[in-house]
């Protein structure tokens, strides 16, 4: 699952959302109809597609544009400023009387949290000629479920043969069987991945993670040539048909915020495949990559850079 690697970096294009995250830090997550007290509030930047190609730029090093759409206000501008300064180009980026997507997020004291969106200029992505040319000239188009889906039609659709389309499903919905024949490379967690699976899943799901995600992924196989199940501390199970499925280890860290990891993850696989690296070896980096997003706060503001990714994975590399 390699792209043509006749560019030296890769090229990668994100079509996704663009958010800003309203944070804050709770003792535990509410209830239904229950109200907590929490810490200060927090506004970063975020978004699934956002975050993915800062991801993909600043970890990834990759020659990445973000496809999206933001409102013409100030949590547009926060974005812009993001995604610029993460080296992400933004020329493609449209801008919306809607105004910009908000997160409303909280994070418990182990660092998960629990996030609601309001799509706001999200549900305004568009495929145009200009991101049609864009993406026909990458080697890798990533996308999620936080924007319309025949917008990710619209862009499996005008890649070029021999481009990866990857889809982070995210957040799970059901998949027409035309975005089922368009993909090439399936990312989701455990519970997305049984969202997916269905009945095609059977009765029995083993109770171990790493025993269910391979079930789930054998499962899936049957509708995409390659799956990726995200495990959390425990890794990432890659899955490949006609090859045995290979389980990639998380390195132990002490986690602050699980916020944009999962995202991190994504955009540094997307940019991984576009440089060359195989699925696997692109997992471990990815692995690497989110491991050190979870200790830090926030999405974007988190994400690593190259070189603190390989000093990360080869300590004995460094002088």
């Amino acid at each position: 699952m390699s792209p043509d690697p006749s560019t030296h970096r890769g090229s990668v294009v994100v079509v996704g959302s663009a958010n800003v995250d309203l944070v804050v830090d709770v003792p535990r997550h509410p209830g239904g109809g229950e109200t907590i007290l929490g810490g200060d509030l927090r506004r970063s930047t975020g978004g699934k597609g956002a975050n993915q190609a800062v991801a993909a730029a600043r970890a990834g090093g990759a020659d990445t544009t973000f496809v999206g759409a933001l409102g013409r206000d100030e949590s547009g501008e926060l974005l812009l400023a993001s995604l610029d300064g993460a080296g992400v180009r933004t020329d493609l980026v449209g801008r919306t009387a809607a105004p910009t997507g908000t997160a409303l997020i909280t994070v418990s004291p182990d660092g998960e949290n629990a996030i609601v969106v309001a799509p706001g200029a999200n549900s305004h992505v568009r495929i145009g000629p200009e991101q049609a040319e864009r993406i026909g000239a990458a080697d890798v188009v990533l996308a999620q479920l936080e924007i319309p889906l025949d917008v990710v039609l619209a862009a499996g659709a005008a890649r070029r043969p021999g481009a990866v389309l990857a889809l982070n499903a995210a957040p799970s919905r059901d998949l027409p069987d035309a975005m089922w024949a368009a993909l090439d490379l399936l990312i989701v967690n455990e519970h997305e991945a049984r969202d997916l699976a269905g009945e095609a899943a059977g009765p029995a799901t083993p109770t171990d993670p790493v025993d269910a995600a391979e079930h789930l992924a054998a499962a899936l196989l049957a509708k995409v040539p390659a799956v990726v199940v995200t495990l959390g501390g425990a890794g990432c199970l890659v899955a490949q048909r006609g090859s045995a499925p290979v389980r990639v280890p998380a390195p132990r860290v002490d986690a602050v915020d699980t916020t944009g990891a999962g995202d991190t993850f994504c955009g540094v696989l997307a940019a991984a495949l576009a440089g060359g690296s195989t699925l696997v070896d692109a997992a471990r980096t990815a692995s690497f990559a989110g491991a050190l997003a979870v200790t830090r706060p926030g999405a974007q503001d988190a994400v690593p850079t190259a070189d603190e990714v390989t000093t990360f994975a080869h300590p004995e590399q460094q002088p």
